[in-house]
């Protein structure tokens, strides 16, 4: 069965493109696009969608809203969140409103497609190098929360579960903690899984965000001291 994409964005000739790069692929298909976020959300009461593709800047509703909106709904499409990075200062929030990912409009195709697979598959995309320096450009914006974590929930979790949370939040993946810290990679994703029922997170994105919210992690990636 083909992914049902929707494409989001108030740009028609950047829609275009993603359509054309997309109707290539046999197991994908572009369903339904949108100018701006409201013309999105009213489509999915109509048309059913896996995976949106969703720009941030556009008008009448912005991305951000429109994916807080639409992650609400009960049994929501997966939101991959599209971002110029350098102008756009809003992809931290499309985040926290419960995006699954972002990538960067230039983003080479095959690494559009292999995200979108991803995020239709339940995975975050989460590229490491790309999402250090984006939420530290932003955690000036984080609430401070000074040197110790201040989420309570984070006392849930064994110290092993501590130091598979930080290597996630640093953006490392299974394969890459699992080397650092001599385990296999089924280990740890059974601790990432521990992680994100004991601390009620959907994916590995929102590891990310409440590492950085909390203090685990300060900007430039290492953890709080």
């Amino acid at each position: 069965m083909s992914i049902r994409v929707m494409l989001v964005d108030d740009q028609v000739l950047l829609r275009t493109g993603f359509r054309m790069v997309l109707a290539a692929q046999p197991d994908m298909e572009v369903v339904a696009e949108a100018g701006d976020g409201a013309e999105a959300i009213e489509n999915l009461r109509s048309t059913a969608v896996d995976v949106v593709l969703m720009d941030v800047r556009m008008p009448r509703l912005d991305g951000v809203e429109a994916t807080r909106r639409i992650c609400a709904a009960p049994n929501p499409p997966k939101v991959l969140i599209l971002t110029t990075f350098d102008l756009d200062e809003y992809a931290f929030s499309g985040l926290k409103a419960g995006a699954s990912g972002f990538m960067l409009k230039d983003v080479p195709p095959a690494e559009l497609l292999g995200a979108i697979r991803s995020v239709h598959s339940g995975d975050a995309v989460v590229a490491p190098s790309t999402t250090r320096r984006l939420l530290d450009r932003f955690s000036p914006m984080l609430p401070s929360s000074g040197s110790e974590p201040q989420h309570k929930e984070l006392e849930r979790l064994t110290d092993r579960e501590r130091e598979v949370m930080l290597l996630v939040a640093q953006g490392l993946s299974n394969g890459e903690i699992a080397a650092r810290l001599v385990l296999s990679e089924a280990t740890v994703k059974t601790h990432v899984g521990r992680i994100l029922t004991k601390l009620n997170l959907r994916d590995r994105v929102q590891v990310v965000v409440l590492a950085y919210e909390t203090g685990l992690v300060r900007a430039g990636g290492g953890a709080a001291s």
